[in-house]
């Protein structure tokens, strides 16, 4: 069998159980601690019922035993996991970069769904992400035996993650921290790739945002002015992945 196919069945059934696990994990996430409708949505010390995103009208939160009982839910998104995972192992290979990126799958597909219906990036799904993604790079240069892949990483990281800080810094009512915590896991993920990949999938997860957002306000499925930003960041960093070399090409 050739060695796309095998990446991406691997990838593919690996992120599927994982993802099986997810709507356990939603479940057991403790509910934000209520706060004043005045104070800001995104405290970096901390999350709020408030969600992370500036809104026009406070919503109810749902709460996350109640997200996470949703019908079927595992299998969609074992599913949604499988099959982004899975190109992700055809395009490439057996990379010693493709456990860490299966394991972003997972954890991509399920901050989507939260973030989707609540408007919230739960830091004790994000912050932990962080020390198992180090780890993950870290056998990723071992097995590659090149420790560029640590030096990308740690750029990634401090890049992407410096620049939705400042921008969360200079218009705080304009994204949401929760983005912020989350970019610097993006920016680490992509660096580990390459170069082109962290540049496209950066890059990718603004036009989406911008572009899908106007999309969907004008179709009325999302307010354009409270929508939630952190799916596209995730499907940006996962089509930079899957095609940043080949668009730099192009580009080039």
């Amino acid at each position: 069998m050739p060695e796309p196919a095998v990446a991406a069945l691997l990838a593919a059934a690996v992120a599927a159980l994982g993802a099986l696990l997810a709507p356990r994990v939603v479940a057991r996430l403790p509910e934000p601690e209520p706060v004043a409708p005045d104070e800001t949505a995104a405290d970096e010390k901390g999350e709020s019922a408030v969600p992370e995103h500036p809104v026009t009208t406070r919503p109810v939160k749902i709460p996350y035993a109640e997200l996470a009982d949703r019908p079927h839910l595992a299998l969609w998104l074992a599913g949604a996991s499988a099959v982004l995972a899975g190109a992700l192992g055809w395009q490439l290979g057996l990379d010693p970069a493709l456990p860490l990126w299966v394991a972003f799958v997972v954890l991509g597909v399920t901050l989507s769904y939260v973030d989707w219906h609540t408007r919230l990036l739960p830091k004790r799904l994000v912050l932990p992400a962080y020390p198992a993604a180090v780890v993950l790079a870290l056998l990723a240069a071992a097995l590659a035996a090149d420790t560029a892949v640590l030096a990308r990483a740690g750029v990634g990281w401090v890049a992407v993650g410096g620049l939705y800080l400042l921008l969360w810094l200079i218009a705080p009512r304009g994204i949401g921290y929760g983005d912020v915590r989350l970019s610097g896991l993006l920016g680490l993920c992509l660096g580990a790739l390459g170069w082109a990949e962290l540049v496209v999938g950066g890059y990718a997860g603004f036009v989406l945002g911008a572009v899908g957002g106007l999309a969907l306000g004008a179709l009325g499925v999302v307010d354009r002015k409270a929508f939630p930003f952190g799916p596209f960041m995730m499907l940006g960093a996962w089509a930079g992945a899957v095609w940043g070399s080949t668009l730099l090409r192009a580009w080039g």
